[in-house]
Parts: structure tokens; C-alpha cells; sequence
């Protein structure tokens, strides 16, 4: 099952709780998609996730100085 999230109302640090928020209730093997803004958040969810034990299977970018970040628990 894939899941969706959009950050990009948040500043860091929240940008991270709230991805870590959604993955905790997710099981292992899920995937999910997160809308983020470019600057201090992409740097760091994706550093986050990784240090957290996540897998970051991609970034890629969108029309509206946003990433598309996919991520699995």
C-alpha cells in the first residue's frame, strides 16, 4: 500500500515529525509519498529517514519548487 503526505506547509524540525509520525503507523514494506518543499527539508527528511532506518527509494522534482519523496519503512 503506498501513502501520501504533504509537508509543505511545515518548517523544520516539524517536516520530520510529522513523516515520522506517518511512518510509525505504517507496517514494514509500505511505502509512502511525501510533498516537500525545496531548502532545509529536503535536506533533511530524507537524511532523517535514512539515520531512522527508512529506505529513500527516490526524489524527484515537480513543477512547483517542490520533491516528490518516496520512502519505505
Amino acid at each position: 500500500m503506498k501513502h501520501f503526505l504533504d509537508i509543505t506547509r511545515e518548517t523544520c524540525p516539524m517536516t520530520f515529525v510529522k513523516v515520522k509520525l506517518r511512518l510509525a503507523k505504517m507496517e514494514k514494506g509500505e511505502q509512502i509519498e511525501v510533498l516537500l518543499n525545496t531548502g532545509e527539508a529536503l535536506v533533511n527528511v530524507p537524511q532523517s529517514c535514512e539515520e531512522q532506518g527508512y529506505k529513500v527509494l527516490s526524489c524527484e522534482p515537480t513543477d512547483n519548487d517542490q520533491h516528490l519523496l518516496l520512502i519505505e519503512k
